[in-house]
C-alpha cells in the first residue's frame, strides 16, 4: 500500500480526526474553565448537575461543531480552523447569554446549581452548534 493511500484510508482517517477532535476538546475544555467563574470538574465532582448540564452542553456542542467541520472540509488545518473558529463563535454564544440576562449572573445561578439555568446553557450551547456547525459547512 503506497504511503497515500495509507493516510486515505477510512480507519486512519477516523482514527486521525478522533485524535485531533480529542485534542481540540480538551483544549476548549481547558478554555471554557477559564471562561467560567466557577471550577467546572470541581463542581461537578461536588454532585453540581447545573455545572455538568452546562458543561456537557459545551462538550457536545464543540463535538457537533467538529461533526459538520470533518464533513465539509478535507484538509486537516482547513477542519481545525473552521472548527475552532466554530468554538469561538460558541464562547461568544455563551458571553452573549450572560450579557443578555442581566436579572441574574449566569455563572452564579449555575453554580448555585440553579438548573433551570444549567438546562438552558445546555440547550444554548448544542442548539447553536447546529447553527454555527450549518454555517462552516
Amino acid at each position: 500500500m503506497t504511503k497515500s493511500g495509507f493516510w486515505s484510508h477510512p480507519l486512519v482517517e477516523t482514527a486521525g480526526n478522533f485524535s485531533v477532535v480529542v485534542l481540540c476538546l480538551i483544549v476548549s475544555m481547558v478554555l471554557f474553565e477559564v471562561v467560567t467563574k466557577y471550577q467546572n470538574w470541581e463542581q461537578i465532582k461536588n454532585g453540581n448537575i447545573s455545572v455538568a448540564m452546562a458543561t456537557g452542553g459545551k462538550i457536545f456542542g464543540v463535538a457537533n461543531i467538529f461533526r459538520f467541520s470533518i464533513a465539509r472540509h478535507n484538509t486537516l488545518p482547513e477542519m481545525i480552523g473552521w472548527g475552532v473558529f466554530g468554538f469561538t463563535l460558541l464562547v461568544i454564544a455563551y458571553i452573549l447569554f450572560e450579557f443578555m440576562t442581566p436579572q441574574f449572573k449566569v455563572d452564579e445561578e449555575i453554580e448555585s446549581d440553579n438548573r433551570a439555568v444549567g438546562f438552558i446553557s445546555l440547550t444554548i450551547s448544542v442548539g447553536l452548534s447546529f447553527v454555527i456547525g450549518a454555517s462552516i459547512s
